[in-house]
């Protein structure tokens, strides 16, 4: 069945949906839109660093993203803002990234295929460092999940509980590095932080519990997969953003259910009898 790079690109894109839709929950939990998108634009810093020093990409990709997402984390709140710190370092280490990559005139670089994902090109040893990955998130959010949520929730509580939110959100960021890292070959650096919000804000608006959602989430992210890779091999277009395009229109379609069904719920409770006044 791996023979197949259909399958194979199935897998991968299944896999990263799972590890990427729950950890887009606490994302979009967080307002850490822009903190995703910062530690995944300095992916292509790693790309550039893995080709010098002939080794791994996934190894060069997660410590230039954990290296990113840690220096933010400390020197947020010592006289910058937080978006500030991640605009300076994230569009810098995207230009030093594209800069030290036309240097390498050795190696011959597909950057359409880091920047919007090469699914379709998985191999069994990329599976292999997909699946690590996504297992290794999985079970820090486990692990950690019921104080991450304290954490999110409010810090004052989770210091009442005894919860070190300084710890969580260092936890929140090594798995944020894990998934860009594996997602890098599925949809690319542009558009790996729309494979983590999209999902969980489509899954938000029906949802009661945070399991709940991030159960919705996985599923949301598994049918875009599943639909944008279809769709790409029919239509004959990238698949990387096909895939992202079709989680946006399950978003677009969500959100109009949504409405739909608040006004028809409105609709139908019953009127407040007015008492009139004396």
């Amino acid at each position: 069945m791996l023979d197949d790079f259909m399958w194979r690109a199935l897998l991968a894109g299944i896999l990263v949906a799972m590890a990427a839709a729950p950890l887009g929950c606490f994302v979009v939990w967080r307002r850490m839109a822009y903190f995703g998108d910062a530690t995944a634009h300095a992916a292509i810093l790693g790309v550039a660093l893995s080709l010098l020093m002939n080794i791994s990409i996934f190894l060069g990709v997660l410590t230039v993203a954990l290296l990113m997402a840690t220096c933010v984390s400390l020197l947020s709140g010592r006289g910058y803002a937080m978006d500030t710190l991640l605009g300076v370092m994230a569009h810098s280490a995207l230009a030093v990234g594209l800069v030290a990559v036309s240097f390498l005139t050795s190696v011959r670089i597909d950057l359409h295929a880091y920047l919007f994902g090469d699914i379709l090109a998985v191999g069994k040893q990329d599976l292999w460092v997909i699946g690590g990955g996504v297992a290794l998130v999985l079970l820090l959010l486990y692990w950690r999940w019921s104080p991450l949520l304290a954490a999110t929730l409010s810090e004052e509580l989770a210091y009442a509980s005894g919860i070190q939110p300084r710890r969580e959100q260092l936890v929140l960021t090594l798995a944020l590095a894990v998934v860009v890292a594996v997602a890098l070959k599925v949809v690319g650096v542009l558009l790996i932080a729309a494979l983590l919000i999209i999902p969980a804000a489509t899954a938000r608006p029906f949802c009661r519990t945070p399991e709940a959602m991030a159960m919705v989430a996985v599923g949301v992210a598994m049918l875009a997969v599943v639909t944008g890779l279809k769709s790409a091999y029919l239509l004959d277009t990238p698949t990387g953003p096909t895939i992202v395009s079709l989680a946006a229109l399950l978003f677009t379609l969500a959100t109009l259910m949504s409405h739909v069904w608040r006004v028809f719920r409105q609709r139908l409770a019953p009127e407040t009898p007015k008492i009139p006044m004396r």
